[in-house]
């Protein structure tokens, strides 16, 4: 079982940038493939990237390539979302979530494939 701690949300101007994290408890976070989802206030959760266990591989949506980058460190059990160009309607909380790799290391992006996750952290845009 692994627990998720995001940290770096906040107040931005639309083109600023902003770092987001997750600190993940436990010794195996390996063998756990992470994503960043967000949900803005009436809308439903969105995948936004995941990295594999290894953090050789990483996926996006097509909104957010270029703009967001995820990576790992996994001698410290941390993901990050490194957040650039950002817009108004990055405006959501931002969660990291966590799955166990069991067979193949593949990219998912519905939450439901995700068994745990953080409390999230806000992130602001102004305009």
């Amino acid at each position: 079982q692994v627990q998720l701690v995001e940290s770096g949300g906040g107040l931005v101007q639309a083109g600023d940038s902003l770092r987001v994290s997750c600190a993940a408890s436990g010794r195996t976070f390996s063998r756990y493939a992470m994503a960043w989802f967000r949900q803005a206030p009436g809308k439903e959760r969105e995948f936004v990237a995941s990295i594999t266990g290894d953090g050789i591989s990483v996926y996006y949506v097509d909104s957010m390539k270029g703009r967001f980058t995820i990576s790992r460190d996994n001698a410290k059990s941390t993901v990050s979302l490194q957040m650039n160009s950002l817009k108004p309607e990055d405006t959501a909380v931002y969660y990291c979530a966590a799955r166990r790799i069991y067979f193949s290391d593949t990219h998912r992006v519905l939450a439901s494939d995700y068994n745990y996750w953080g409390q999230g952290t806000q992130v602001t845009v102004s305009s």
